[in-house]
């Protein structure tokens, strides 16, 4: 029988999209999605947000269509399909660190981070299928960084 393990995640992106070149053609296109949950106290009555941060990856081969960085913007509000899994890691300062990542399978600008007449109602669906890599990133939110031990 087969299995799916795979999330909806809309939230705002945290940071331009960076772009890494990888061995073997394969390019990846790495941004932070933030969520936020919403709620009121109800000792206080006062309202209250948690902020999770997600790191995406899309991943693309060589000479794919890379029109979706045009749409992977600060502050644009995305809708994202794909693999999570967690991460550890130790950190520079030899703290342990972990994090939740999306292997992104699809791609839908909801609103762009500058509306501007052009890309009012301009949406991007990218259903290109994600590289098969397991590989993933030892990142925080300030930083993507990438190793040859992640593939």
């Amino acid at each position: 029988m087969a299995t799916v393990f795979e999330t909806r995640l809309i939230g705002n992106i945290g940071k331009d999209a960076v772009v890494k070149r990888m061995e073997r053609g394969v390019i990846a296109i790495n941004f932070p999605v933030a969520h936020n949950k919403n709620w009121r106290d109800k000792r206080t009555g006062e309202a209250r947000t948690k902020t999770t941060w997600v790191n995406c990856t899309i991943w693309k081969k060589e000479g794919a269509n890379m029109r979706i960085l045009d749409f992977l913007k600060k502050g644009a509000l995305v809708e994202l399909l794909g693999t999570p899994f967690a991460k550890s890691f130790t950190h520079e300062d030899g703290s342990s660190r972990s994090e939740i990542r999306l292997n992104v399978s699809k791609t839908n600008i909801l609103r762009p981070a500058k509306c501007d007449d052009e890309m009012m109602f301009d949406v991007i669906d990218d259903n290109e299928s994600s590289c098969e890599d397991d590989g993933c990133m030892d990142t925080s939110i300030d930083d993507f960084t990438l190793t040859d031990d992640d593939f």
